[in-house]
This record gives structure tokens, C-alpha cells and sequence, in this order.
């Protein structure tokens, strides 16, 4: 381990000097979800959103990603280069809620949209399907005014469920069906897919 990155694991207090501000922009997205999840369940008459959880990446795990990345160990860089620092994961009943629950929150006071990515529309090659968002959010200091990247992946309980069974089923390095196994997880994906087509007709 070389000593950039032994200083990126053991400096604490610039740690968390350095997350303080994502931590805050994560805190104005969730309190705009709960008035969101609030206002939709009374103009729908049912619950958009199931549920949402919330992360901010500790220190070994944005390593690991900028590792991934081939870049320089450090929080500078990561501030340049990573916009999933802070994350939210919004599982929701319906598609159309998740197009509906995005269009909301990239409308929201303030806040800009950086970027979309329709794995929705456009699934991953393994069958992944979820809408992604990255969303700057501004955080103010003394005269200051900074916006931070928190990413929003927003799927279905369905979508939710894939996804979880797939990491569970290909992360596992002692498998030896890893192809098959990735071909039946993307015929399942389609199939979970057609099915929330289908209940749609009942919204």
C-alpha cells in the first residue's frame, strides 16, 4: 500500500471535513422526498414511492472506485472526478412513478440537473434496468455558494429485487457458471420487465 493511499484511509478529520458537504446536500434531497412521497400518495390516492435508503461512500470504498479508475489517490480528486459520493436509492411501485418522481426532483428550487441515464429504456447489457440522476445541489458557507453531486438511482420494487439477486448470484468468485448464470439473469430481467408492463394496465 503505497502512502497516498494509506493517508487517504487514516486521515480522518479530512475525511470528514470532506464529506461534510455531501452529507448536507444528501439531507436537502431526502427532506424534498418526503414531501414529494407525501404530496403524490394525496393527488394519486397510492403510495409512488415504496421506500429509500440513503449512503455516503466511506473512504476504503471511494479507494476502491478511483482505483477502478486509474486515478490519484486523493480527496481532491475525488472531488473533481467522483458524482456518487452520495447516493439515494428510490424504489417505487410503478414505472410511470419513476419517470414522475425524477421529473419532480429535477424541478425542485435550486437544484440542477447533471446528468440522466435511462437504463430503463436502455438496459445495461446483463439486463440491469434502472433511471439514474445525478443532481448538483448547492451548499452555502460564509459567502460561499457550492454545488454537490448526489446520484439518485430510482427503480421499481421489481428492478430492486434483479438487482439484488444479481449482485448476490455474480459477485460470488467461486462460481464456475458465472455465463449461464448471467444469461438466465438477463432472460429473467425481460421477463420481470414484461410483467410490470403488464400490471401498468391496472394504474
Amino acid at each position: 500500500m503505497n502512502t497516498d493511499v494509506e493517508e487517504m484511509l487514516s486521515d480522518i478529520r479530512t475525511y470528514n471535513e470532506f464529506i461534510q458537504p455531501y452529507e448536507t446536500a444528501l439531507s436537502v434531497i431526502l427532506v424534498q422526498l418526503e414531501g414529494i412521497q407525501k404530496d403524490l400518495e394525496r393527488s394519486l390516492g397510492h403510495k409512488a414511492i415504496h421506500s429509500f435508503r440513503h449512503r455516503i461512500k466511506k473512504p476504503a470504498s471511494i479507494l476502491e472506485k478511483m482505483e477502478r479508475k486509474n486515478l490519484e489517490p486523493s480527496f481532491e480528486m475525488a472531488k473533481e472526478c467522483l458524482t456518487d459520493i452520495a447516493g439515494i436509492r428510490i424504489m417505487c411501485y410503478y414505472i410511470k412513478d419513476v419517470y414522475k418522481i425524477a421529473e419532480i426532483l429535477k424541478k425542485q428550487l435550486d437544484v440542477i440537473m447533471v446528468k440522466q441515464s435511462d437504463y430503463i429504456e436502455n438496459p445495461k447489457p446483463n439486463g440491469y434496468r434502472s433511471l439514474h440522476l445525478i443532481l448538483g445541489v448547492p451548499v452555502y458557507g460564509v459567502n460561499t455558494k457550492e454545488f454537490y453531486p448526489v446520484e439518485l438511482q430510482i427503480r421499481t420494487l421489481a428492478m430492486d429485487f434483479w438487482a439484488s439477486m444479481e449482485h448476490q448470484l455474480c459477485y460470488k468468485s467461486d462460481r464456475d457458471n458465472k455465463e449461464q448464470m448471467a444469461v438466465q439473469l438477463k432472460e429473467y430481467s425481460q421477463r420481470l420487465n414484461d410483467m410490470e408492463r403488464e400490471l401498468e394496465l391496472f394504474y
